[in-house]
């Protein structure tokens, strides 16, 4: 388990920030898809989330899992699975989950940046971003969407053209859905989304052409 701790007096100033390490514990942010601690990326761009082993509160592996001991633990850190980054001033911030990351055409894409976008839109109650199979990128990026009013794929699509968002990024895909398929405590259920199961808001008219 990791502690960490916020030391910003004025919270507001930073929604959703998770605070620097704890006494006597240290993370650091390592380039996805590498074990190596030493591999940290910069200030403001996203990595694996890690823990100094080393640490007074930290665990000493995984109770009678070597498997989980072996994905998890290396050279005295332990790679936590969930994605973030650092600010300038060294607060953290989580954004995801490593097994959510989408791989697309060689580049990692975080859902829920995509999602942050999409849900500016006005005509968006509800938003979930997952990759599915693709056989020329791997992997393509799919918006599931619950709409509040008569919103379109292109006006979708316009609108992350216009928001900065990163080209390669954009979803390829719209599928509107009557409800977003979430667990029990609200968490949105990605594995439903890429196994299918969801109810198409009309039926297959519900599903987007795929968008250039």
């Amino acid at each position: 388990e990791i502690y960490t701790f916020t030391i910003d007096q004025n919270a507001p100033a930073k929604p959703g920030s998770a605070g620097k390490a704890a006494l006597n514990q240290r993370i650091r942010i390592v380039r996805l898809g590498s074990f190596d601690p030493g591999e940290r990326v910069v200030a403001g761009e996203e990595g694996q989330i890690a823990a100094d082993l080393s640490g007074d509160e930290s665990f000493e592996g995984y109770w009678k899992r070597p498997d989980a001991d072996a994905k998890a633990l290396h050279a005295g850190w332990y790679f936590t699975g969930d994605i973030g980054f650092l600010d300038g001033d060294g607060d953290l911030f989580v954004t995801g989950r490593v097994d959510d990351m989408i791989i697309t055409g060689g580049e990692n894409v975080s859902p829920v940046e995509i999602e942050s976008v999409l849900s500016l839109h006005d005509g968006v109650l509800e938003v979930a971003v997952a990759g599915l199979p693709d056989e020329r990128w791997g992997q393509r990026v799919v918006a599931f969407v619950k709409r509040a009013r008569g919103v379109e794929a292109n006006d979708l699509d316009d609108h992350c053209r216009t928001s900065g968002l990163a080209n390669f990024k954009r979803p390829r895909e719209y599928v509107f859905l009557d409800e977003i398929p979430k667990s029990p405590v609200g968490k949105i259920l990605r594995r439903k989304l890429q196994a299918g199961e969801f109810a198409l808001e009309n039926g297959p008219a519900g599903r987007s052409p795929t968008l250039s």
